[in-house]
């Protein structure tokens, strides 16, 4: 397998699009190639199989949904309160459905793990591992509720930014906002 981190990120960028676009069944080392206009067999030389790039696609979108220094640096300024969960919940919200074709690949990579056991077992423990960062860095900030509310909110915030990138025309963007205020509201309102 070749170690050139920047050309399998660029494989691993281009295979993202492609499963958001043709799905897992468009998703082949030609087509990865073709994205990323590399030479026909370059994904090869990166990718051991089909299931390694799957694997690895997931940890590519996570390492692509991480906030940037600035956005963890005005995450840990000013009160830790309400307002602070309200406005650290639009801006995951607004980050993680910026990169549509990524969320897109993931949920292709979820209906995929339903038949692929490796997978769903490399996918339960990456989003078992977001769900308890999650809820520790809420906790260690000492911001409201507990570890129940802020899996609620991701819950139900993953599935708000699933209804807005599969079905765009449903919420309009301040009815977006108005659902992720009142998600805030009512799973703290329980701590």
């Amino acid at each position: 397998m070749r170690k050139n981190d920047q050309r399998r990120n660029a494989l691993l960028d281009a295979a993202i699009e492609v499963l958001a676009e043709e799905g897992a069944r468009g998703l082949t080392f030609r087509a990865v190639d073709a994205e990323a206009g590399t030479p026909v067999g370059t994904a090869t030389n990166y990718f051991a199989n089909r299931d390694d790039l799957l694997m690895q696609i997931a940890e590519r979108v996570y390492q692509r949904w991480m906030p940037d220094e600035a956005t963890w640096a005005a995450a840990e300024a000013g009160p830790q309160d309400k307002a602070k969960v309200t406005e650290l919940m639009r801006e995951t919200v607004g980050r993680v459905a910026g990169f549509r074709s990524g969320y897109l690949a993931m949920l292709e990579l979820r209906l995929e793990a339903t038949r692929r056991p490796e997978l769903r077992a490399v996918l339960t423990e990456r989003v078992r591992a977001d769900m308890n960062a999650n809820v520790a860095y809420h906790l260690k900030r000492g911001l409201p509720g507990d570890a129940i509310s802020v899996k609620l909110l991701m819950l139900a915030l993953n599935w708000l930014i699933v209804e807005t990138l599969t079905l765009p025309g449903l919420f309009a963007p301040e009815e977006v906002d108005e659902l992720v205020v009142k998600a805030v509201e009512r799973s703290l309102a329980a701590t």
